[in-house]
């Protein structure tokens, strides 16, 4: 068993893959018209048939609360991978990227936690 596919809730999903794509990396996998909105996944390039992740429009009643508590937390909605945190940050934040947690080490893993413009905080990780 492996993860297929996961999601974050986007306010637009335009808007979420823009950032997505252009600023984090991911290329589009599929982008399918679902009524008003679409089946809009989002995959590493270097993994093009590893996990989906699928930016989910926010319309359902229940992912403003549970968004607004994440973020008033502090709590990302998604982890992702990279091979350098601090340049990761450094790349972003010349992007205009707002970083809500700079780099951090804790112990074997280094973090960073960012706006990802869509209603998520994210974070960006990297294991010893």
């Amino acid at each position: 068993m492996r993860i297929h596919l996961t999601n974050v809730f986007v306010d637009d999903q335009e808007t979420a893959l823009r950032f997505y794509t252009d600023v984090l990396g991911f290329a589009k996998k599929h982008d399918v018209p679902l009524g008003a909105d679409r089946w809009l996944t989002v995959v590493s390039p270097e993994d093009p048939e590893g996990t989906e992740l699928l930016l989910e429009p926010s319309g359902h009643p229940a992912v403003g609360p549970y968004r607004a508590a994440l973020v008033a937390d502090g709590i990302p909605a998604a982890s992702f991978a990279v091979d350098d945190v601090r340049a990761e940050f450094e790349r972003l934040r010349a992007l205009g990227v707002r970083f809500t947690q700079e780099p951090v080490e804790m112990g074997t893993v280094t973090t960073a936690v960012l706006d990802d413009t869509c209603g998520n905080l994210v974070q960006i990780v990297h294991s010893k």
